[in-house]
């Protein structure tokens, strides 16, 4: 019989691979205790390990990687806009020049 599959909190998972981490207790008796699989309590350990810079980098980082993706995201829309109005241009002249655009090559 096939087990209902189960949310876990995020709580959960940290506390987990935190104790994985730590490496007191061998991975199979943390997943035996917790009722998991080992593979995943090394999966949640492996995500925490690769993470933990990401505490470290403080609010700076995380300011300025917003400020680029802003930048990024206004510097797209303004192309869209010109790409829009060019299209329309384009659209218009072939009107004025008896050009079908229905039909296409």
């Amino acid at each position: 019989m096939k087990r209902k599959r189960r949310h876990l909190s995020a709580e959960f998972k940290a506390r987990v691979a935190l104790e994985a981490l730590k490496g007191i207790r061998t991975i199979n008796d943390i997943a035996g205790e917790n009722d998991i699989a080992p593979t995943q309590v090394s999966a949640w350990k492996r995500e925490l390990e690769s993470r933990l810079p990401e505490v470290f980098e403080g609010r700076g980082e995380a300011a300025r990687e917003l400020t680029k993706k802003e930048r990024r995201e206004g510097k797209l829309e303004r192309k869209i806009g010109q790409l829009v109005i060019e299209k329309e241009f384009l659209e218009k002249k072939c009107g004025e020049l008896g050009i079908d655009l229905s039909e296409k090559p």
